[in-house]
């Protein structure tokens, strides 16, 4: 079986972007940008690490805090913040009508282009919206976020607990797109 490679999904196969003309995330001392959001991650707010890592900053840097805290956060540890509304922080990166920050960060680095990204998109929107009519699995992804969520007390460890279950929802996404997915066909007698 063909096991998900997270170098595969490296900007190297996904559409040219360029940061230029995108909004700029803050550079740590280090090099790698910092992002700030709200704590006890759900959808949305797995979902845009997981985009940032694997198509636009692999060293990317994600900070957890209580959404009152947000944009002092962001001042001093010169994070963007994103998945945020208005009055928590100033934001390219948010949802913005019934589309979700996910949708926001694929629009912003150019990465439309990639069919299978589009269709993980439907996915996250739907479950990061309450709108499950729009893919079959958004509930599946709803339900492992919440449960992982219970089962996950600290963000970080979430974080990087659900960057394999997007590994694989985005290679599932890249072979149905391709006509190449796998039906599970077993059949009791």
């Amino acid at each position: 079986m063909d096991t998900p490679n997270p170098s595969r999904f490296s900007t190297a196969n996904a559409p040219a972007h360029s940061r230029a003309t995108a909004e700029p995330a803050t550079k740590a001392a280090g090099g790698a940008a910092r992002w700030v959001t709200r704590e006890r991650p759900k959808i949305d707010r797995i979902a845009c690490p997981w985009l940032l890592r694997r198509f636009v900053d692999a060293d990317a840097q994600f900070l957890y805090v209580p959404t009152a805290q947000v944009r002092a956060v962001a001042q001093d540890q010169h994070a963007t913040p994103y998945d945020v509304n208005a009055g928590v922080a100033d934001t390219s990166f948010t949802h913005d009508g019934a589309l979700c920050s996910f949708d926001a960060f694929i629009k912003i680095y150019r990465l439309g282009n990639d069919t299978a990204l589009a269709k993980l998109a439907d996915i996250v929107r739907g479950a990061d919206t309450d709108r499950l009519d729009l893919a079959p699995q958004a509930a599946g992804l709803l339900a492992v976020s919440l449960g992982m969520s219970r089962t996950c007390p600290d963000d970080h460890a979430m974080l990087e607990a659900m960057m394999p279950v997007y590994d694989a929802l985005y290679a599932w996404c890249r072979d149905a797109v391709a006509g190449t997915d796998e039906q599970h066909n077993w059949k009791p007698a």
